[in-house]
């Protein structure tokens, strides 16, 4: 949202507060027209560069490298606003089904950071985090795509360093995210990427601030829906409690994998169904593709924790796949679902360093098997 005209002490500005129903401040329209002129303008200016460098390759039937590079650049940069605008009205509209449940917001950002650190680091941007133990109820998948987009929104703007303090509030006791860094360049953060973080934000019903200086931005998450850790019970005689009396499913100790995000690469409907169930209570975020062609697709734009893969899809363009994303992220995990068969074997035992399960033995194995392979490096 565009800064406001509120200054603060030692010149900060509030960018952004919202504490209204879900959907209510988004339906303002010049909410809307804001964005949609924003979208025009980024994206505009995108084509532009890409055309003027389309144009001198016309003219002088050349292109070295570093143009070229650029204008891939300019190319993606231009097609991932546009999957930008189709997050936000997908999400604006009310096209996300939210399930709620317990979520380990703590593991979750962790490992949302271990992903982006490579390219941080490439960047020449430390992650600074400092985290409290905290847990949530939430929509995983919408969850998980709001600290993406706040990652991928600040990155861009930050100079030197990032850091994502997560700490309990005295009262209300809510868990509360606060992001910080140093401005890359003069002028605040807005953009497509920040209108994303925003609506997501509204589309949880968090509490959402942000506080702009001449040098730096601050964000701040406050989520309302925060669950509280049970008091220990000191008591011999006491029997064990019963860990689905929350009425949130399975407790944080038997979710260790809640927001590790999973590609499932599968054509037949019957075995995406027993993945879902049998993954149903771990809290993990899983997106589904039918083909290698739109897995390779997927995994460009974003790069998942592992591939759970049908056999029958598995062939040379996958191991391809299979071995670039290995690359790019040496803990990668690979399971593939054999054919038929009651067997589990883990990536340890093979030569391809992948884990294999018999198509009979997914709801059984398949749990245990991702607990083992992706927490074997942790």
């Amino acid at each position: 949202m565009a800064t406001m005209n509120n200054p603060l002490p030692g010149g900060l500005h509030l960018a952004a507060t919202n504490t209204l129903p879900e959907g209510q401040a988004a339906a303002l329209p010049s909410h809307w027209l804001q964005v949609i002129d924003e979208m025009g303008s980024e994206v505009g200016q995108t084509m532009s560069d890409a055309l003027e460098r389309v144009n001198q390759l016309t003219s002088t039937g050349r292109i070295d490298r570093n143009g070229l590079q650029q204008l891939t650049e300019e190319i993606g940069r231009a097609r991932r606003l546009g999957m930008v605008g189709q997050q936000l009205s997908r999400i604006a509209s009310g096209g996300v089904n939210q399930s709620a449940e317990e979520v380990n917001l703590t593991q979750t950002l962790r490992e949302l950071l271990q992903q982006h650190g490579p390219a941080a680091s490439a960047s020449g941007i430390e992650l600074r985090p400092a985290m409290q133990p905290a847990s949530v109820l939430a929509d995983a998948s919408l969850l998980h795509a709001l600290l993406q987009a706040m990652l991928d929104w600040a990155l861009p703007h930050a100079q030197g360093h990032i850091e994502c303090r997560l700490e309990l509030l005295p009262w209300p006791p809510n868990a509360c995210l606060r992001c910080h860094f140093p401005l890359r360049h003069p002028g605040p953060p807005n953009g497509l990427a920040w209108r994303l973080v925003e609506q997501i934000a509204w589309a949880l019903e968090l509490r959402i601030e942000r506080l702009d200086s001449p040098g730096s931005c601050t964000l701040l998450l406050e989520f309302t829906h925060t669950l509280q850790p049970a008091a220990p019970d000191v008591s011999a005689s006491a029997p064990d409690p019963d860990p689905l009396s929350s009425g949130f499913g399975p407790s944080l100790d038997s979710k260790p994998l809640a927001g590790s995000h999973l590609l499932v690469l599968a054509g037949r409907r019957d075995l995406r169904s027993d993945i879902r169930e049998a993954v149903r209570h771990m809290g993990l975020v899983l997106d589904f593709v039918s083909s290698v062609e739109e897995a390779e697709r997927f995994c460009r734009e974003t790069l998942p924790h592992g591939i759970i893969c049908e056999s029958v899809l598995a062939g040379q363009r996958f191991t391809r796949l299979r071995e670039l994303l290995a690359a790019e992220q040496p803990d990668f995990v690979c399971i593939e679902i054999a054919e038929e068969g009651d067997h589990c074997q883990l990536s340890t035992d093979s030569a391809q360093r992948q884990a294999q399960i018999g198509r009979h033995a997914v709801l059984q194995y398949l749990p245990s098997a991702l607990i083992f392979e992706l927490t074997r490096n942790s």
